[in-house]
């Protein structure tokens, strides 16, 4: 895993200070499955990611599609265990805690930013 953060593009604003970014295919399979549910603040960046499923999790999480210039898609909070979300035209998802995204206040359409720390 890569550790960097999320930033609204253009800006120093960071939106998400913990992000680690998959790496390599095996770190993309395993998402967050076996790993303890993601704090305020932290979140899981999967590229190239277009779908997502919560099967074998047992916490929620918000989602948001991004495409390759890391523009936001669709944004879909509480995704709960056992169920799939996916997004035509998505290159990646960024997975965070719960209540993150009405936090955040993201439109679709704004651009974020990943930054490698």
């Amino acid at each position: 895993m890569i550790h960097g953060a999320i930033y609204r593009a253009g800006s120093d604003t960071c939106l998400i200070p913990k992000v680690c970014k998959t790496a390599n295919a095996w770190e993309r399979m395993r998402g967050l499955l076996g790993r303890p549910p993601l704090a305020p603040g932290q979140g899981l960046l999967i590229d190239p990611c277009p779908s997502v499923h919560t099967l074998g999790m047992c916490y929620a999480i918000d989602i948001v599609f991004l495409d390759a210039q890391y523009q936001v898609l669709r944004q879909l909070p509480n995704l709960v265990p056992l169920r799939w979300a996916g997004c035509t035209g998505a290159r990646a998802t960024l997975e965070m805690a719960p209540g993150t995204l009405a936090a955040l206040g993201l439109s679709i359409g704004d651009s974020l930013q990943w930054r490698e720390q």
